[in-house]
């Protein structure tokens, strides 16, 4: 039997599927409370409660001019050397406490025969996630969507010979923090990952896109300082072993269409939504 959270996530997730769909046209508020079959009244509290916005402001952050506003005001925070005293929101900071280490060939060549990984499940307001950490860090946070189970399965294929035990740890508390607000006191998540050096600097590039803000594969491409290279920076982004973490959903298309997304469209708009909220919020304190 699923939980009134469970219910309300996929009531949520319906809702933005709708919205998506009706962007273009003059949708009302009781035109999606009727699609997930609420009240409009109860609708406008439940989403203004997990998503932090209303309906209305939401589909706001979904157009594709709110697209292009926020690329254009990234673009210049980012390529701007004097304006990047002006990134210390604190959306801002959890980027800036976010480190990754890579891990030596030799790691993950044998399979990480030499390293001990905890594991365990969570709830986050986007869905269920497995998250996996080492000594050294986080090396593994994805959706599990497709069960508990396979999703296990999926993290001791990334390393077969690695030695397994289901707990939390700090590593895992301080990555699923990420959903707090004030990131002022808090200890950095470090990242313990696999990857080419290509993709390391892919990923750290993107730490630098503020929350709240989106970049296109071509900008992120020359942050990282390989122009040109769009088609492999988005491989780059489909191998992102920490989802949320490392924000992959940041990356759009230049016209300001969002795009695809590993885990689907509709977690993909719900994310950025959310980031815009908190940038809002941020921006009226």
């Amino acid at each position: 039997m699923k939980t009134q959270q469970e219910l309300d996530s996929e009531r949520i997730a319906a809702a933005i599927e709708f919205l998506i769909l009706h962007r273009t046209s003059h949708t009302g508020l009781g035109d999606v409370a009727d699609h997930v079959h609420l009240s409009p009244c109860h609708f406008q509290r439940m989403f203004q409660r997990r998503v932090g916005v209303s309906p209305k402001q939401f589909a706001r952050f979904l157009s594709v001019e709110y697209a292009k506003k926020i690329l254009t005001e990234t673009r210049a925070s980012l390529f701007d050397a004097a304006s990047e005293a002006g990134l210390s929101t604190t959306s801002r900071l959890h980027d800036l406490f976010v480190t990754i280490e890579g891990m030596t060939p030799g790691e993950y060549k044998r399979g990480g025969a030499s390293l001990e990984i905890g594991y365990s499940f969570a709830p986050t307001p986007f869905g269920e996630v497995i998250v996996a950490s080492t000594p050294k860090g986080i090396c593994h946070l994805t959706f599990a969507d497709e069960g508990r189970d396979e999703a296990f399965e999926r993290l001791r294929s990334l390393f077969p010979n690695a030695s397994y035990h289901r707990g939390t740890d700090p590593n895992q508390q301080r990555a699923l923090s990420i959903f707090g607000r004030d990131w002022s006191d808090t200890e950095a998540v470090r990242l313990h990952l696999k990857g080419t050096a290509f993709q390391l600097k892919i990923w750290n590039a993107l730490l630098q896109i503020p929350s709240g803000g989106l970049t296109t594969y071509s900008d992120l491409a020359q942050k990282a300082g390989y122009e040109g290279a769009q088609r492999a920076v988005g491989t780059a982004l489909g191998n992102n072993p920490v989802v949320l973490l490392i924000p992959c959903h940041r990356v759009i298309q230049a016209s300001g269409i969002i795009g695809n997304y590993r885990y689907g469209p509709t977690r993909k708009n719900a994310l950025i939504g959310w980031e815009a909220a908190r940038r809002e919020q941020d921006g009226r304190r």
